[in-house]
């Protein structure tokens, strides 16, 4: 899942906020900290990098996690406890203010949790009936188009070419792993990265509104509450069962606390460009956790697909970059 990120700039860029971990939760409110502190720190470059791959993981071998326990809380069970662990979480230790604030203020942090609530919803009703890595390389179409919108650039418009051409073989191929693709599921997917969308979006404007993390916390709090009733209505008692809050608890901490934290200290050292290239990565990582967790099989035609969709993340990222640099 997608991970906000903090610089308002990376509103224009693919799968640069998963997730998914806090855009507005790195610390800076604005991109400037991020821009400025990469410039100068040469300590150990390969560092930060490691740091988002092991939130990238985190979050996909989260997801993972959560497919096992849905038997038990169902889909909207689970995103009702994973969103209320992350709230409960990020309220203590970010304990955001809620006086002095706009109602554009509110406004807009509400915005920002109802497309978390519908995001986390959308993916988690998804992976419950596809496989993980197609249900991630469907959603990360969702910032892709994003960033050809944005960008109004023929060049990005061929990296979108590029991503259709991995759908095409994820719809078509009669194997297993994508063949036989559960439309609802596929439909589910492509709904969640509609709404991964509008997040990046309202996490910029969250980000400038609100300093540090507050408005991400806030936003939570928020999704939280939306997804309460349906989580209730769905899995009743069962969502307070021990085993079954622990295992909650365990998905909140893998897919929002501990890539949250991974990815503050990240981007304090790393160009938002990219980190952006690198949540591109995320429909492999996805792949490999369904494999290893869930024992998903991929054939070469499923490889090929998910390989077709990060190329064109990551060469719309790219160009946007060079773009921004001319």
């Amino acid at each position: 899942m997608p991970a906000p990120s903090s610089s308002p700039t990376n509103a224009a860029t693919p799968a640069a906020a998963t997730a998914p971990t806090p855009g507005t939760g790195t610390g800076t409110g604005t991109g400037t900290d991020t821009g400025t502190s990469t410039g100068t720190d040469r300590r150990s470059p390969l560092a930060p990098v490691a740091l988002v791959i092991a939130a990238g993981i985190s979050v996909q071998f989260g997801a993972a996690l959560a497919v096992l326990i849905m038997p038990r809380a169902g889909a909207a069970g689970v995103v009702t406890l994973r969103l209320a662990a992350a709230a409960i979480v990020l309220l203590l230790l970010c304990r955001p203010k809620v006086r002095g604030y706009s109602r554009s203020d509110w406004s807009t942090v509400v915005w920002f949790g109802v497309t978390m609530a519908a995001m986390n919803g959308l993916f988690y009703q998804a992976i419950d009936r596809i496989p993980l890595g197609p249900a991630v390389t469907l959603e990360v179409l969702g910032p892709l188009a994003l960033s050809v919108v944005v960008s109004r650039r023929l060049v990005n418009v061929l990296w979108a070419g590029l991503a259709l051409a991995g759908v095409v073989l994820l719809s078509t191929h009669g194997g297993g792993g994508f063949g036989g693709l559960d439309l609802l599921g596929a439909g589910f997917a492509l709904g969640a990265g509609a709404m991964w969308a509008a997040y990046i979006v309202f996490s910029a404007r969250t980000g400038r509104r609100f300093p540090q993390a507050d408005g991400l916390a806030l936003a939570m709090a928020v999704a939280a509450v939306l997804s309460l009733p349906l989580g209730v209505l769905e899995a009743g008692s069962d969502l307070l069962a021990p085993r079954t809050l622990a295992l909650g608890v365990g998905v909140a901490v893998l897919s929002s606390v501990l890539p949250y934290t991974l990815e503050l200290l990240a981007l304090r050292r790393l160009p938002a460009s990219t980190f952006a290239i690198l949540m591109s990565l995320e429909p492999a990582i996805a792949a490999s956790a369904g494999f290893l967790v869930l024992r998903q099989a991929m054939s070469a035609l499923d490889a090929l697909a998910i390989a077709l969709v990060i190329a064109a993340s990551m060469g719309a990222v790219r160009s946007q970059t060079r773009k921004k640099a001319a």
